[in-house]
């Protein structure tokens, strides 16, 4: 009977590698991928050639309890590293006993990220997520001590790696060697490592409105703090628009110009007067193509309701909003 490996699946390369060595080496591998509301990964489209299976386990709530206060504190942004892989890993220990699972892997790599992939924190992971010597990294393993899964002799440390630092040509040889002519590249990594994002986030939070609904406004879209209570959500092009129809819950206010002019849809979040309505109108017709108008009919709806209203606004330019982007 095969030893089970339990897979630790981010979606980059790097864990596909980690996978593929230790199934090579004969042991069965079962992947397993974390879904948080900062990293979106079609994890099934970005594994093709692998043929194992992939389980998929929802941090969602855990991950907002966590990123209010982390233990480890923050990257050069909102990104907490650290506490981020202390609770995915123990969440992985935790399912050991059901999948039948002898060890988890990785795909990381001493050195790869400065907050995280350092020894000292690869070391601290190890043991506050609970998982010790049942860890193995494949790629950088010659770089610590023996795990459980070697000193068993369920895999041979000889055929492990010493991948170390930010470079990332050993990778990227390795897949040919292993016969991956074509992978899926990185997805973007995680928003809470982008400046701009973070800067919405820690407004949000700052207003009491971090949930999960909130977060994926945060997405999409410029944003705009009408008030304490209330944010608009301008769509940049139709993708946006049409991703802030389906954004919209009970409550919402939704807006956009009069049909024979090309603009955004906007969504209003919040405690919604008719002094706001008319700011959101005025906002949405700035971000509309207005040329050689003086006033257009901007139609709004509260949803769920289907019924439109229409409020006539002045054509102000977009400087005169400035002042409440987020």
């Amino acid at each position: 009977m095969k030893i089970r490996a339990l897979a630790l699946i981010s979606g980059g390369l790097d864990s596909l590698l980690a996978a593929k060595l230790i199934s090579d080496q004969g042991c069965e591998v079962v992947g397993l991928h974390f879904k948080i509301p900062f990293c979106k990964v079609n994890i099934k489209t970005r594994f093709p050639q692998m043929g194992i299976e992939i389980i998929e386990m929802d941090l969602g709530q855990e991950f907002l309890k966590l990123i209010q206060s982390p233990r480890y504190g923050f990257g050069s942004n909102m990104n907490p590293c650290i506490d981020c892989k202390i609770l995915m890993f123990s969440k992985a220990k935790e399912l050991m006993s059901e999948l039948g699972a002898k060890f988890v892997i990785t795909g990381e790599v001493l050195g790869q990220r400065l907050m995280s992939q350092n020894k000292q924190a690869l070391k601290l992971i190890k043991y506050q997520s609970g998982l010790g010597d049942l860890l193995l990294r494949p790629l950088s393993a010659q770089f610590f001590p023996p795990s459980l899964a070697e000193k068993e002799g369920w895999v041979r440390r000889e055929k492990l790696l010493n991948f170390n630092g930010r470079l990332r040509t050993p990778q990227m040889r390795l897949a040919k060697d292993l016969g991956f002519n074509t992978y899926a590249t990185p997805a973007g990594g995680c928003l809470l490592t982008d400046p701009c994002f973070s800067k919405r986030l820690l407004e949000l939070m700052a207003h009491n409105e971090l949930n999960l609904e909130n977060l994926e406004l945060l997405k999409v879209g410029r944003h705009f703090r009408l008030d304490v209570n209330t944010r608009l959500v301008v769509g940049r092009d139709e993708g946006e628009n049409n991703r802030l129809a389906q954004l919209a819950l009970a409550g919402d206010y939704l807006f956009s110009p009069q049909k024979d002019l090309a603009g955004p849809t906007c969504l209003a979040r919040g405690l919604i007067d008719q002094e706001l309505i008319s700011l959101s109108s005025q906002i949405t017709s700035a971000y509309t193509d207005v040329v050689g108008l003086k006033k257009i009919e901007v139609f709004y709806r509260q949803v769920p309701s289907a019924k439109d209203y229409l409020h006539q606004v002045s054509c102000l330019p977009k400087e005169r909003f400035t002042h409440l982007l987020v």
